[in-house]
Parts: C-alpha cells; sequence; structure tokens
C-alpha cells in the first residue's frame, strides 16, 4: 500500500454530493467519487439535518478508500434532539426549546470521547453552556441553574447510571 491521503470535509449528514469539496479534493486521485459519497452517506444518514466532519483516507495507488466520521457539534445535537429550526439570536430574551436533563446526558454521553472534559458530570456542564448560548432551558430552568445543581450532586444518580450504560 502506498503513501495514504487524508481528506477532512464537514458534510450535511447523509446529504453529502460529489460537488464541491468532495469531487475537486478526490477526483484528481483517481478515486471513485459516487462510491465515496455513497460511503459517507451511509455512515453518516443518522446525523440527517447536522453538518458532520468526515475523514476520508484513501491510497492514489490502490484507489482503496475509508471513511470515518467524527461527531457533530454539541450544538448539532442539541438543534436535532429539539427539532429545532435554528437557534436564538438573542439568548437571554428568546428561548428556542427546552431540553430534558436526560436528553442533556445523551448528548454529553455522545460528545464524552471528544471532550476535554474529564468526567461525564463536566461534559454534561459543557453541553448545559451550549444550551445557555443558543438560548435553550434545561428542565424548565435556566441551565446555569442547573449547572449549580449538578455542582451539589443533584443528578449523580442519573449520571452514574448514564455512564454505566
Amino acid at each position: 500500500m502506498g503513501t495514504k491521503k487524508t481528506f477532512n470535509f464537514l458534510v450535511d449528514g447523509g446529504k453529502a454530493t460529489g460537488g464541491p469539496p468532495i469531487g475537486p479534493s478526490l477526483g484528481p486521485i483517481g478515486l471513485n467519487i459516487l462510491q465515496v459519497v455513497n460511503t459517507i452517506n451511509e455512515k453518516t444518514k443518522e446525523f440527517e439535518g447536522m453538518k458532520v466532519p468526515v475523514k476520508v483516507i484513501a491510497d492514489p495507488d490502490t484507489k482503496e478508500f475509508e471513511v470515518e466520521v467524527g461527531v457533530p457539534t454539541t450544538t448539532a445535537l442539541i438543534v436535532k434532539e429539539l427539532k429545532l429550526q435554528k437557534c436564538s439570536s438573542n439568548a437571554k430574551a428568546e428561548k428556542v426549546g427546552d431540553l430534558s436533563i436526560e436528553a442533556a446526558l445523551k448528548i454529553a454521553k455522545t460528545r464524552y470521547p471528544l471532550s476535554v472534559a474529564k468526567t461525564l458530570k463536566s461534559c454534561l456542564k459543557e453541553v448545559l453552556g451550549t444550551c445557555v448560548s443558543i438560548g435553550v432551558t434545561v428542565a424548565g430552568k435556566d441551565p446555569r441553574e442547573v449547572q449549580k445543581e449538578i455542582d451539589s450532586g443533584v443528578y449523580d444518580d442519573l449520571i452514574k447510571k448514564m455512564e454505566a450504560q
């Protein structure tokens, strides 16, 4: 196997196309663009409606390739969970949705492997920070209030249960 080349793309989940940036990047090394796009779409279809980071590792000599799918941003995961049309443009005044603590924890668990957070608990607090900035309440409250509850141990049992799954 020759020297592999790595390409990074941000694609719409399940909707990548052979147009830019994928086609022009991979065409010159002779990959079957349709095959690459189909593989990307197959692997990202569960993230429909979200921007997903994708890595294509290709061997120009053999034309073999593999596709690695990253994890969408915390914002994208919240938007999908709440089926939001858009985030709040004025997060202080306008609330666009309410996330359950369970849903926030599920998102934290998805993001955790990529987070710099040392624990699932601190990753959950990062998710809540994102909620603050995009105008989403958590369990009907200001996310900062929920962060304080997390610090005081209110959700410890729930977090432990999620860690065990």
